[in-house]
């Protein structure tokens, strides 16, 4: 059974960097090569927050994500959360990106979101990677895909 259109309407999204190694720069890939700083940064943690647009539902009834901070292929959608000299930390010796899988967000995630005013959908990530640089690669959420009410 395949869902209404839900139409172009905004998503917000929040990625929590959980233990990012000290004295590394992240930031969010916005397109190619544009990049979002964050929005909260404390020692323990680096938050950012974006919207992305919902599309048309893909195969299988799953939501399609749109938009700047959306990459990769339709139905393998992910956000970069790039560190180092990816963003744009030039004396930094790291040069990485990290792949948030959007996956993980459901149409029950994205109907509880709507009917929340103010509401953003979180994941976490650990930012530290097993060599003891910034993650990279495709990582494992720490926390998964939830609806945060503001």
């Amino acid at each position: 059974m395949t869902r209404e259109r839900v139409g172009d309407g905004d998503l917000r999204l929040r990625i929590v960097v959980l233990h990012p190694p000290a004295d590394v720069s992240f930031a969010v890939q916005e397109g190619r090569s544009a990049l979002l700083r964050p929005t909260e940064v404390k020692k323990d943690h680096i938050a950012f927050e974006f919207s992305v647009r919902l599309g048309n539902p893909i195969p299988g009834d799953q939501p399609n994500f749109l938009g700047s901070f959306a990459q990769g292929p339709r139905g393998g959608r992910f956000v970069y959360v790039n560190s180092g000299k990816r963003a744009g930390q030039n004396d930094s010796c790291w040069d990485r990106r990290a792949k948030v899988p959007l996956g993980g967000l459901t149409w029950a995630l994205v109907k509880s979101a709507q009917r929340k005013r103010g509401a953003v959908i979180e994941a976490r990530m650990d930012g530290g990677g097993r060599d003891g640089g910034p993650a990279c690669g495709s990582v494992a959420l720490v926390s998964v895909w939830q609806v945060i009410a503001s």
